[in-house]
């Protein structure tokens, strides 16, 4: 995977890494890379990626370099250096290595999540609609960052004969839709298009007698997965979460997971992880409850030796760890308010700075975050930053208690079971009565039972063999949805006020995408 490397000077700003299609660089906020001063143009180049091909096109009044040389046009190699302004971009080329399945690395850039739930998402795709031609009145759905466009043999398929195999391509990234020459003419507006070029939803794309228009649609959707990660279960509300955490893995968003204790918090992240194009960096799990607050820019950040006084060295933080991958942030409810801030600040601004340092990194990092607290009813108290929650919950999900899912206990328990010897088992006896019991501590609970009853009695375990622990209450309880509504659109409010309603630098600040930011402000009544 190729990346750009940004530096201001010799002061190393950001890493980005490539996708496919076509990347801009510039001043706006629409830009995928954004970077400020009077020296950029709103749209100052693009990267375009052909194959195993890299080249940056100037659309600037300020003008570009290549390798020093002022230059409109030109074809990139490993190490080749853009200059732009006051910044230097290197591209850099990573040797392709074996990695994961296709099935277990899911790339879903060609759609946008504006919304989640427990058991669905809402989706905002593109399709191709037909104003013209033998196709009149179809509609073609976008469902990949890269499709062919033609007759019997492509992806996108038109039973129009002026249209030949493979006459153009489609890219489809984070919901824009680009298209990119191929073996026949492709007209934008009666242009002819011979480079990569976006198609906008008031633009025609003419191709042999069809004409077509782009358009976006949003969707509520119910996915299914029989399983996520070592995460099983069959019943059908497990089986709609594990479809909707695939749906998550495939972005790169920053994902909430709420649920009680022993719910399999972890063990989602860790999911999310392996089913993402993050799956060959590190999975790196922080226990914020278990950071004394003095230490916790140390352990996110880092620290420069002699930052303290049991600073013998310098230390990389779990930011730095995580670089590439993915970091987990369990109990992320217990953070102390100071600890809260800069967690907040390195999440909008991508900086980490070592404690005691100077200059900032800006690993590429996705955060996964976990809690057993009810973060909204935290947030009404005063207990939880409400910019953090909105930060961190742009992906949401709560994980059910074993007492809402006891059709699952049985497949659990053969599980269980099977790690703790081979001719180990629960009797249909000592199942009924597993199903009666309300597991305050959930599914940990019930392996801390079966594995107390194998110890004591051997591979049978029947109802006289099962104990349970006395625990009160059941745990946390879930604020009701208006609140949690209520509290989100103040914040929305409040974020486009302080940005006189321009909704792209607000969508910027939440770290959402516009489109998302369009579709809630509608969802809660947002003028």
């Amino acid at each position: 995977m190729a990346q750009l490397l940004f530096y201001r000077g010799e002061q190393k700003l950001i890493e980005y890494r490539l996708q496919a299609g076509r990347t801009s660089i510039g001043r706006a906020d629409n830009c995928d890379v954004a970077l400020p001063g009077e020296a950029v143009s709103r749209t100052h180049c693009f990267v375009v990626r052909r194959g195993d091909a890299y080249e940056v096109i100037d659309r600037s009044r300020h003008g570009i370099t290549v390798d020093g040389q002022n230059i409109n046009r030109a074809e990139l190699r490993d190490g080749s250096e853009i200059g732009l302004g006051p910044y230097r971009i290197v591209l850099k080329l990573e040797s392709e290595q074996a990695g994961p399945t296709a099935e277990a690395v899911a790339d879903r850039g060609f759609e946008v999540v504006v919304d989640t739930g427990s058991q669905a998402v809402v989706i905002e795709r593109a399709y191709l609609v037909v104003e013209a031609g033998p196709d009149e009145g179809s509609r073609k759905v976008l469902k990949k960052n890269r499709m062919s466009v033609g007759r019997r043999l492509s992806d996108v398929r038109f039973v129009d004969s002026a249209i030949v195999e493979n006459h153009c391509f489609l890219r489809v990234s984070r919901g824009r839709v680009m298209v990119e020459p191929g073996d026949g003419a492709a007209f934008l507006d009666g242009a002819r298009v011979r480079s990569i070029t976006p198609l906008y939803a008031d633009e025609t794309l003419t191709l042999g007698n069809t004409v077509l228009r782009v358009e976006r649609t949003q969707e509520e959707e119910v996915p299914f997965a029989k399983k996520f990660g070592a995460m099983v279960g069959e019943s059908k509300l497990m089986l709609q979460i594990f479809g909707v955490l695939r749906r998550m893995a495939g972005h790169h968003f920053p994902v909430l997971i709420q649920g009680e204790s022993g719910t399999g918090k972890e063990l989602a992240a860790q999911g999310i992880h392996e089913h993402s194009m993050r799956s060959t960096g590190p999975f790196i799990a922080v226990n914020c409850g278990a950071i004394a607050s003095t230490l916790f820019e140390s352990e996110l950040f880092g620290h420069e030796k002699g930052a303290f006084t049991d600073a013998s060295s310098r230390k990389d933080g779990a930011f730095h760890a995580a670089d590439g991958g993915t970091l987990f942030l369990d109990e992320v409810g217990e953070l102390p308010e100071s600890a809260q801030a800069k967690l907040l600040r390195a999440l909008e601004s991508g900086e980490v700075r070592r404690v005691g340092a100077t200059d900032v990194q800006y690993p590429d990092v996705r955060v996964v975050a976990a809690t057993n607290r009810d973060l909204a009813e935290e947030v009404r108290q005063g207990r939880f930053r409400e910019d953090l929650f909105f930060r961190l919950n742009v992906l949401g999900v709560d994980l059910p208690s074993l007492r809402e899912r006891p059709s699952d206990i049985g497949m659990l328990c053969d599980i269980i079971c099977r790690d703790l010897h081979a001719e180990a088992h629960v009797t249909e006896a000592g199942l009924d009565v597993l199903k009666q019991h309300k597991w305050p501590g959930n599914i940990r609970e019930l392996r801390n039972v079966l594995t107390r009853a194998f110890v004591m009695t051997g591979p049978r375990i029947d109802t006289k063999h099962v104990q349970f622990h006395s625990i009160d209450g059941l745990g946390g309880s879930h604020v009701a949805s208006g609140t949690l509504k209520d509290a989100q659109k103040g914040y929305i409010q409040t974020v486009l006020d302080k940005h006189g309603a321009n909704r792209s630098a607000a969508a910027r600040e939440l770290g959402i995408a516009r489109s998302t930011l369009h579709y809630k402000m509608k969802k809660l009544g947002i003028q």
